[in-house]
């Protein structure tokens, strides 16, 4: 479990359980508060093992944040390959990944100036 102050946050929290839900491994949370520079707060990275987890797992996002935090997200992308689909709810982006393309893009490097928290995978 998260042990940061970030957990007050109910869409972070509702979104990395319907992640564990889904069996998404190697969460990433990033808190970007601190920067001058950035067009969101937080980033939530995740990783599920081929498209059609990675589907199951932004599915899963948006219907528990939906029904727990009562948001809808602004917008989403990337179910047409689903090997990284993207969901914007405004100050948290959350970005699912298969293995292959989560290493390609590398996001944790590019906002490694955020304040980076590793949650516990659950088996």
């Amino acid at each position: 479990m998260l042990q940061t102050d970030i957990q007050t946050e109910p869409i972070v929290h509702d979104t990395i359980e319907a992640i564990q839900d889904r069996k998404g491994r190697d969460i990433t949370l990033i808190d970007l508060r601190q920067l001058d520079t950035r067009d969101t707060q937080m980033l939530i990275i995740c990783t599920g093992n081929t498209p059609t987890q990675v589907a199951a797992i932004a599915d899963n996002i948006r219907e528990h944040v939906q029904q727990t935090a009562g948001q809808k997200p602004y917008n989403y992308d990337g179910y047409r390959n689903s090997t990284w689909i993207v969901i914007d709810y405004g100050f948290l982006m959350v970005h699912v990944f298969v293995p292959d393309a989560r290493n390609f893009y590398s996001i944790e490097q590019l906002w490694s100036d955020g304040v980076i928290t590793e949650v516990e995978n659950i088996d």
